[in-house]
């Protein structure tokens, strides 16, 4: 651990912690979006196991650090594009977010559109939801460990930023996730940000390089707004209409 403690140990530490911050708001909006499907009482465990198994994810990846590097090598070539291992697992994973975006969107118009037909919700179960989960683990996962192999060759800085970063959206998860809850154009918001995220990471896996720094600004300019809309027009509280029940006689 000494070298954690000299100055580039502590840049490269700091670097790679809000590095770690940044790619789990990602997974922390998508564990939020399936963790409303689940019954209230679940939806805390769902939250908390999710950033668990993204932690483990990243650990196995770090320990297997050779293993990765070697996923940057080309596989197969398509139309002149050599695809690697790296470049597949982003594709897949991208194609994957754009696909559960675009189903959860369509899934809460429709469901806005049962509830004045009386029809019941979809079930869920916890185990599809971690699932789910674990799929998507992986591909942010892959994709911070490779970028923090490029800041620096200790794993023992890249472990300590894995674990400081979790306790930070731990302790942040369950706000982020009650406020999307609270707030369905805000779930809306972030189910479109997932399908830009998605739209990236297979822009990324075909080696067209779009800065993330702008992907951010949009996202963090977008909540702003909303923000600022939601302040300014508060959403009146619902109005409770009288019903006059029959008298039993």
């Amino acid at each position: 651990m000494s070298h954690l403690f000299t100055p580039e140990g502590l840049i490269a530490f700091l670097t790679l912690t809000s590095l770690e911050i940044v790619l789990g708001i990602d997974n922390i909006i998508f564990i939020a979006i399936l963790a409303g499907k689940l019954p209230p009482e679940q939806r805390d465990k769902a939250r908390t196991l999710g950033i668990l198994l993204a932690v483990v994810s990243r650990l196995a990846l770090l320990f297997s650090i050779t293993w990765v590097m070697k996923l940057t090598a080309p596989f197969f070539t398509i139309a002149g594009l050599a695809i690697s291992g790296k470049d597949l697992i982003l594709i897949l994973g991208g194609l994957f977010l754009l696909f559960k975006a675009t189903y959860e969107i369509h899934h809460k118009v429709a469901s806005a559109q049962e509830a004045h037909t009386g029809v019941p919700p979809r079930k869920v179960t916890l185990g599809f939801v971690l699932a789910q989960v674990v799929m998507i683990d992986v591909v942010f996962s892959l994709d911070s460990v490779i970028t923090a192999v490029g800041l620096t060759q200790h794993i023992q800085i890249m472990v300590a930023a894995v674990l400081v970063s979790v306790g930070i959206m731990l302790a942040l998860s369950g706000m982020i996730v009650r406020f999307i809850e609270r707030h369905p154009a805000i779930k809306i918001l972030a189910l479109a940000f997932l399908i830009m995220i998605g739209a990236l990471l297979v822009a990324e896996g075909c080696h067209q390089k779009i800065g993330k720094g702008y992907v951010y600004f949009a996202m963090a300019f977008s909540i702003m707004v909303e923000v600022l809309q939601m302040w300014a027009y508060p959403t009146p509280p619902p109005v409770e209409i009288a019903t006059h029940e029959p008298k039993p006689e």
